[in-house]
């Protein structure tokens, strides 16, 4: 009876222990849900040990079906033309700059305004419009003239190009931004405005040092 005594004693501080040390490791939220910690990953980044990141992609998000009116429409047509000129010209400049900035400013401009073509693309078809599948002439120009370009001309020229470009860009999404009488169109356009100003920013940037 004395051995039996003992080991019960043993068992309910081993019992009491592991409780807790279960508390101290999952700790509970101010909501009383479990509260889990941080994990890294192999490249140093921080993440959460559960869930997903928010989708922000238009995609995934409610797009209303109204159709787009004369003004919307033309907004988004241009765009379109102007967001597919970015993603070509991009990827001219990664295979004919010679500047490393350049290049890498071209890489920055496929993937965001790939990013952009999408995001618009998913409200086009929402709404029934059809986008334009190919350039507009003033954009294929652009395109055509800077083709025939290599190393520090095109260089030059590219960067001159894509700073009087974004300079345009601004003004029409400001003014979609500003009036549209599309909440998503107008939500968009809002939220491009950002990247469109850093793009700017980038290229007056790259253009003073190649003088």
């Amino acid at each position: 009876m004395k051995h039996l005594s003992i080991l019960a004693i043993a068992a309910v501080i081993i019992c009491s222990c592991n409780d807790s040390n279960t508390t101290a490791d999952n700790k509970m939220d101010s909501t009383g849900n479990l509260a889990t910690a941080p994990v890294e990953n192999s490249n140093n980044d921080t993440t959460a040990s559960s869930g997903q990141q928010p989708n922000t992609d238009m995609s995934a998000q409610s797009i209303d079906n109204t159709p787009l009116d004369k003004n919307s429409s033309a907004f988004a047509t241009e765009a379109a033309s102007g967001g597919m000129m970015e993603v070509n010209l991009g990827q001219l400049a990664q295979q004919k700059a010679s500047n490393q900035r350049v290049k890498d400013f071209g890489a920055m401009m496929v993937s965001d305004h790939s990013k952009a073509n999408t995001e618009l693309s998913n409200i086009a078809a929402a709404k029934s419009f059809q986008l334009p599948g190919t350039l507009a002439q003033e954009h294929q120009k652009h395109v055509d003239h800077l083709t025939k370009m290599e190393g520090a001309e095109f260089d030059k020229a590219y960067m001159k190009m894509m700073t009087s470009d974004h300079e345009k860009d601004i003004k029409a999404f400001e003014k979609a931004a500003a009036s549209s009488s599309d909440n998503t169109l107008k939500d968009f356009a809002t939220r491009t405005l950002p990247v469109l100003r850093m793009h700017l920013d980038s290229a007056k940037a790259i253009q003073k040092s190649l003088k």
